[in-house]
């Protein structure tokens, strides 16, 4: 039975809305130590591991329903290789938007009932780049990482999901490849490789966040768009190759016998 497209829609609202909760709010309610309320801290790599468990687990969730996008980038990369509807990207992007603003709505909720609270330049896990933010990397720095690691997500997530893969270790593998991005790219941008992700928490942030959202949303979506090129010019066609390869060796073996 075809999922409806509504469905496939409400499934990627709540995908994002979990990413962005759960990844955003590592980040921004655990990320660093805060005096007097042990367990704290969990750092660089408990933010990490957040946004890509989170991936893990809605990749399981959801992805029977809408394939687990949760991200932009990846729909319109699918979009360019053939494998998603125009249809379908437009509802998948719109839905992706709404459950990720959503979700820095109700985590700005959750840090406004907390004493001294107030909005900063790159509130709610916002991203961005410069001398005002984390690492204080340049322009440059910060759309070369942003769209390279977009297209090496992208990579990994043609290769798990190809038909000679194995299915069931997908989602795994693509979380694992997000929490390792994370890991690179923290001090660089706080890490986007999804426009979604980073107009949610830049809308409510507003300032220099929003000023900067535009890279989060150019180099992203470059890099998913490399990443659908480069995998229909050499490597499906590798995987073809390889296909007729395992044929011939086949029928040898049994002429063989």
């Amino acid at each position: 039975m075809e999922t409806k497209p509504i469905t496939k829609y409400v499934a990627e609202l709540i995908g994002t809305f979990c990413l962005v909760l759960f990844g955003c709010g590592a980040a921004v309610i655990a990320g660093a130590n805060a005096e007097g309320i042990p367990p704290s801290g969990i750092g660089l790599l408990g933010i990490a591991l957040a946004f890509g468990i989170s991936v893990v687990v809605m990749a399981y969730t959801i992805g029977p329903i809408s394939g687990c996008h949760i991200n932009p980038a990846i729909s319109i990369s699918m979009l360019a290789a053939g494998k998603l509807s125009f249809k379908d990207c437009i509802g998948y992007i719109i839905s992706q938007c709404v459950g990720a603003i959503c979700a820095s709505g109700v985590l700005y909720l959750l840090l406004s009932g907390k004493p001294g609270f107030s909005m900063g330049e790159y509130a709610l896990g916002a991203n961005g780049w410069g001398e005002t933010y984390l690492g204080k990397y340049s322009t440059q720095s910060a759309f070369i990482a942003e769209t390279v690691f977009t297209f090496l997500f992208l990579i990994v997530i043609y290769g798990t999901t190809a038909k000679r893969a194995n299915p069931a270790m997908a989602g795994l593998a693509i979380g694992l490849s997000l929490t390792l991005i994370h890991l690179v790219v923290i001090p660089i941008t706080g890490t986007s490789v999804n426009p979604a992700r980073s107009l949610g928490p830049a809308l409510l942030s507003g300032g220099k966040a929003l000023s900067q959202l535009w890279l989060f949303i150019v180099a992203p979506i470059l890099g998913g768009l490399l990443a659908a090129g480069f995998w229909k010019a050499v490597m499906e066609q590798k995987e073809t190759i390889v296909s007729k390869t395992v044929e011939v060796h086949e029928d040898i073996s049994i002429n063989r016998v």
